[in-house]
């Protein structure tokens, strides 16, 4: 079992920035990749971010690439989603995801491992 605690969202105007994070607890963190999803009312959760177990890798959807940076820090069981310009079409329940493999499930379905969200609002 891998239990995940999205942390950090807010409310902030268009612009702003947010960092997110995701600690985790259980099994080993760094045998993990973690994906960033979001999801907004009435619609199926959509990847935004992806960072592999060592942290070598990620993936960024392109409608947040240049904005969002996903890193993390195995030595303190946490992935960050670093969100920088950020609009008001960013406004969604933000999820982090923990499976095995890289390059992750691009959909929400497969994965085990699920925090409960952080509800993040940018106002225009």
């Amino acid at each position: 079992q891998v239990q995940l605690v999205e942390s950090g969202g807010g409310l902030v105007q268009a612009g702003g920035s947010l960092r997110l994070s995701c600690a985790a607890s259980g099994r080993t963190f760094s045998n993990y990749a973690i994906a960033w999803f979001r999801q907004t009312p009435g619609k199926e959760r959509e990847l935004v971010a992806a960072i592999s177990r060592s942290g070598g890798n990620t993936y960024h959807a392109g409608s947040v690439k240049g904005r969002f940076t996903a890193s993390r820090d195995n030595a303190k069981n946490t992935v960050y989603l670093q969100m920088d310009s950020l609009k008001p079409e960013d406004t969604a329940v933000y999820y982090c995801a923990a499976d095995p493999l890289w390059p992750p499930p691009v959909v929400a379905g497969p994965y085990d491992y699920w925090g409960r969200g952080t509800q993040v609002t940018v106002s225009s």
